[in-house]
Parts: structure tokens; C-alpha cells; sequence
């Protein structure tokens, strides 16, 4: 082929073997956390809310990188069919709703066990779907092979005469990733995202929307190998965080050749962002935990006083993790506020001495704080000046 002069890094020969064991770590680890994430007890309720922040994030960093300027709260809008925009912006939320169909369908289709088979066919059709009904040029043809020269930014893709067979060689590759790589489900479903998107967004078949195409296959490559929803978002999410580093990346690769600094770029990445999700999912259930452990502590007491003083920790805790001062408790919360409305400060100081001897409310030298460490089985030691 003629593209083996031109575009000589389209040869879906990955130089997996020269990658270095930090490469190889960090892939380890990620696919730890993933499996952690995925078996993580959550309320449902909780659980909810988690699969649509990681939605809107998903979807907002997948139209973001592309130029779209709506923001993640829009996006919720959206999601709740709560989102009025002037004529001149429905556009926008198209894109939003293109976005999210496809993301469902793939949901669904590997909720009912689909041919997780890629095909220029199925490619075409994630194409299709993300430029639905969306203002393209006179010449833009949505869900079909372009016919002319495109480029990004410095980047010249492939002629057009060569996509078809780019793309018929890119599902072979794809679709037989995993022979003769010996790790784990997690970790191969990884670094098959990542090369995908890679190698889709070098080839650009389409006469727009590449980028959101490229990141629907790495989202059904992560899905069909078990990953969570929102663990499946995260590298979109890293890529628009970064974007600028995401191009220069891209540029470096085609113009070495070399696949593994995007890569390693791409897993450390998902790693970061895989900690924030961690941190947020512990924060959940440590909420959880003290919510259980402050309602059976308060189980036989059931007087009004006792009421109040329950809420008041629990709205301590769900204020803020630094000490309130005695005169500032009162007005952290507008369900505090109403509850000492007509009480007076012997009423509060009284609770608090109670919370205190429950040892559920600590008194340190900047304030008040709920004793959320008591269900924090290996705490390390800290001085108590640190609060």
C-alpha cells in the first residue's frame, strides 16, 4: 500500500514489547482499581447519582474536546430534559443527545450480549448516530466514508481512496487484540481502548465527528470487558481535562511513529482520574457508614431533645469535614438554622455536650467536628493541634 510511505505509524503493530515495566505497573494498578470499583458496595440511590455525574462527564469532556462549550450542569439538564437554549444553541444540545443515544445503545447492546464483533458497518453507524441531525457542510456526509482530504490541526489524515481498507484492517486488528498478550481482561480491554482511539483518529475516515466516534469504540471496547459505566468514561474525561497535551501527544505519535508516550500517557491518565473516583466513591460510603452509626447510637432515644441532637451531628458532618466555631454552627446549615431558631446558646452548648459524651462531636482548638474518625478503623495517629 501506498499509505506505508505516507502515513508509515498506521501499521496496527504496536511496540508493545519496548514498552518499559513503569508501563506495565501502572496498567497493573489500574486494572486493580477498576476491579475494585467494580465490586463496590453503594446504596442504589447512591449508585445512581454516581453513574450520572460520571455520565455528564463523560458526554460533556466527549462534546468539550470537540468545542461544544455546554457545561456538565447543562449536560444533567439535558439528561432530565430540564435544558432551554435559544434556537440559535439547540445545536448543542443535539450534540448532548446524539451523544447520549449512542452511548445507550451501546449500553444496551452489550446488555443483551451482542456480536462484540467491530465492523465497518458498526463504525459507520456510532458515525451516524453522533451527527444526527446535526448543521454539517455542503459536503459532509454523516455515517459514511469521506470522499475528500481532512486534516487536524498540522495533521494530514490518509487519502480517502486508502480509508476503506485502513478501517477493514483496523477491525481485523481489533477484533483479534487480545491473542498472544498474556494479562488480564482488564488491563488488555485498556490498552485496547487506548491504541483504538490512537489508530481511529490517525486513520479519520469520516468527514467529521472522528473524535467522538473514536471515543464510542473505546467506550464499548472498556464496557464489553466488564468495566463499571462511569470507570468506562474516564479517559474521555482525562483527554478533554488535558487537551492540550492530548494534541501534542497525538502530533508526537504520528510524527515518531511511536505509540507508547500516548500510552503512557493515556494510562496515567485513567489512573489519576480513577483515584478522584475512588476518593468520591470512599467519601459516599463513609457518609453511609456514619449515617448508620449516628442513627443506632440515637436508636432508644427518641425525645425532641435527643431528635436535635441526632440531625445536629449529622448536619455537622454533612457541612464540612473542618471545625465550626461554637457561634458560627447554628448558620452552617438552613436545617440548623430552623432547628436553634428559638433555642438559645445554653440549648447548644448543652447538645454538644452530649455529642461530646457520646464521642460523636470532637472539640478542638479551631471548633467543633463531627467524629467521623470513629469509624475510621486504621487512622493513622495525628497530633490534635492538626485540626
Amino acid at each position: 500500500m501506498v499509505i506505508a510511505a505516507t502515513h508509515p505509524w498506521i501499521d496496527f503493530k504496536p511496540n508493545l514489547k519496548e514498552a518499559p515495566i513503569s508501563l506495565w505497573i501502572s496498567l497493573g494498578q489500574a486494572s486493580s482499581k477498576c476491579d475494585y470499583i467494580s465490586g463496590v458496595p453503594l446504596k442504589p440511590s447512591v449508585a445512581e447519582i454516581l453513574h450520572e455525574l460520571y455520565l455528564a462527564k463523560g458526554v460533556q469532556a466527549t462534546i468539550a474536546i470537540e468545542g461544544n462549550s455546554l457545561t456538565e450542569e447543562q449536560v444533567k439538564a439535558i439528561l432530565h430534559h430540564d435544558l432551554k437554549l435559544p434556537s440559535s444553541q439547540q445545536y448543542l444540545a443535539q450534540e448532548v443527545e446524539n451523544v447520549l443515544d449512542a452511548c445507550n445503545d451501546i449500553v444496551s447492546s452489550v446488555a443483551q450480549c451482542e456480536d462484540p464483533q467491530l465492523s465497518i458497518g458498526l463504525i459507520e453507524s456510532f458515525n451516524y448516530k453522533i451527527l444526527k441531525d446535526l448543521p454539517l457542510g455542503e459536503e459532509k456526509i454523516s455515517g459514511k466514508i469521506r470522499l475528500g482530504s481532512v486534516g487536524v490541526g498540522r495533521y494530514l489524515a490518509p487519502k480517502a481512496e486508502y480509508c476503506y481498507e485502513l478501517l477493514n484492517r483496523f477491525c481485523d486488528w481489533y477484533n483479534n487484540f487480545e491473542k498472544g498478550l498474556d494479562l488480564d481482561k482488564t488491563s488488555i480491554a485498556i490498552l485496547k481502548a487506548i491504541l483504538s482511539h490512537l489508530y481511529f483518529v490517525w486513520i479519520h475516515p469520516f468527514d467529521d465527528g472522528n473524535g467522538r466516534t473514536a471515543r464510542l469504540i473505546e467506550l464499548k471496547t472498556l464496557l464489553e470487558a466488564g468495566l463499571p459505566m462511569p470507570v468506562s468514561h474516564l479517559l474521555s474525561n482525562y483527554y478533554n481535562f488535558t487537551r492540550e497535551n492530548y494534541y501534542r501527544q497525538l502530533d508526537y505519535a504520528s510524527k515518531t511513529g511511536e505509540c507508547l508516550e500516548f500510552v503512557k500517557y493515556a494510562i496515567q491518565g485513567f489512573l489519576e482520574k480513577l483515584d478522584e473516583q475512588i476518593d468520591l466513591i470512599r467519601a459516599q460510603q463513609l457518609i453511609i457508614a456514619w449515617s448508620d452509626l449516628v442513627y443506632d447510637l440515637f436508636a432508644d432515644k427518641d425525645t425532641q431533645s435527643d431528635i436535635r441532637r441526632r440531625n445536629l451531628v449529622l448536619e455537622m458532618s454533612f457541612h464540612s469535614d473542618k471545625p465550626l466555631l461554637k457561634n458560627k454552627i447554628t448558620q452552617a446549615t438552613p436545617k440548623l438554622a430552623e432547628m436553634y431558631a428559638t433555642k438559645t446558646t445554653k440549648t447548644l452548648t448543652r447538645d454538644l455536650n452530649e455529642l461530646m459524651k457520646m464521642n460523636l462531636v470532637r472539640k478542638t482548638p479551631k471548633g467543633f467536628v463531627a467524629n467521623k474518625e470513629l469509624i475510621l478503623a486504621f487512622l493513622p495517629v495525628t497530633c490534635a493541634d492538626q485540626d
